[in-house]
């Protein structure tokens, strides 16, 4: 699936996290000790400040980095992903006057200024023209450009329609539409100018936390790696996270909605379309989802509740026959398909990718630090 364009030369106007001060101490795998922060295994954030971040925080970036394996990417329209990030998480476009404005952090390492939307858009109405990366790699996300099956391009969302708290912190999420119209087309994001995304068979791993509660069962609610020319180049020339009940390629066991793998040509819940034990159906308010993408002929999907619990391993093993090696490309989609494919439909909240595999105590951490986000709370 498909490209953006323009977006990659935009900056979030902050500073990034990178591993930050504290980590590495002799509490676990992060332990840091900062004013009013926790020591041990990452779970973060840290001792809410009176901005509504925190104070000494952590973010999944920063687990990440602890292991070697970093950000490549890093959005959300709800927090800093960095511990150490004082930037803007998205921007809104007014329905009025087609004025955009950006929204901030509250504070370094905290949650999204939902008051500032709200002001800006007050007595109108407006979209998210843009998702800011939080890593130095400017890999922003802007509605997808014409292609594929969108045929005039993807549309973008409704900036009020996702409204939640997050630790008492009123923040919204980016929620995508479907339709089967390709004139009309779907809310859809992508950058097909990307730095730093895996290529070929190079490593990688994503993770994405969304609604548990908005899906479908079509193609393609996804968010991950995709070809930069928004069209279908065939098995392997992507790689994305995907979350609902399509059954149209492959299933998880159970009604769904599951945790599966978009690689082109097929969304699968295992290494082939029969549906593994393993890959049980994912029922929760809030999501987290990953997979893991190494080199060569293996990969694994991990799913659990965003709001409590650590995470179920759903499938590791062989990729499907003809998907390996990978022929990745590199850009990056948001709620539509490699091909820009606009008929399924979710939420998105938050959601990195990575340079290298992460080991799994650094997806327990990362996992524990979603759990400690607040998400509904």
């Amino acid at each position: 699936m498909d490209s953006l364009a323009g977006a990659s030369g935009l900056h979030a106007g902050g500073s990034n996290g990178a591993a930050g001060a504290g980590i590495g101490g002799s509490g676990g795998m992060l332990g840091f000790a900062g004013a009013g922060g926790v020591s041990g295994a990452g779970a973060g954030p840290a001792t809410a400040g009176a901005g509504g971040g925190t104070a000494g925080a952590i973010g999944p970036c920063d687990i990440y980095a602890s292991g070697n394996t970093p950000c490549v990417a890093a959005h959300s329209t709800t927090r800093a992903l960095f511990g150490s990030y004082d930037g803007n998480l998205y921007q809104v476009r007014r329905a009025s006057d087609k004025a955009t404005k950006d929204i901030p952090v509250l504070e370094p390492g905290g949650y999204a200024s939902s008051a500032t939307q709200d002001s800006f858009c007050a007595g109108t109405s407006c979209t998210i023209s843009l998702i800011y990366d939080q890593s130095p790699n400017g890999n922003h996300l802007s509605k997808a450009p014409a292609g594929g099956w969108l045929h005039n391009g993807g549309l973008e969302a409704n900036a009020a329609a996702a409204k939640i708290t997050v630790n008492g912190h009123s923040v919204y999420g980016v929620y995508t539409t479907s339709n089967f119209d390709d004139e009309v087309g779907a809310v859809g994001y992508r950058n097909n100018n990307t730095k730093g995304i895996a290529k070929g068979d190079e490593p990688e791993a994503m993770y994405m936390v969304a609604s548990g509660k908005h899906y479908n069962q079509w193609c393609c609610f996804d968010y991950g790696n995709a070809e930069t020319t928004n069209h279908d180049d065939g098995p392997a020339t992507m790689e994305t996270l995907y979350f609902g009940n399509s059954t149209q390629w492959g299933r998880g066991s159970g009604s769904g909605p599951w945790v599966m793998a978009d690689l082109e040509d097929g969304v699968f819940a295992g290494g082939s379309s029969a549906a593994p034990a393993t890959n049980t159906s994912l029922v929760a308010a809030y999501i987290t989802a990953m997979l893991k993408g190494p080199s060569g002929n293996s990969f694994a999907l991990k799913g659990g509740d965003a709001q409590a619990g650590k995470l179920a391993t759903k499938y590791s093993g062989p990729r499907p026959a003809g998907y390996s090696p990978q022929k990745k490309q590199g850009a990056i989609v948001l709620g539509i398909g490699g091909d820009n494919s606009h008929t399924g439909e979710g939420t998105f909240f938050e959601g990195c990718i990575t340079s290298g595999v992460p080991s799994d105590a650094s997806d327990d951490a990362v996992q524990a630090n979603i759990v400690a986000a607040g998400y509904g709370r």
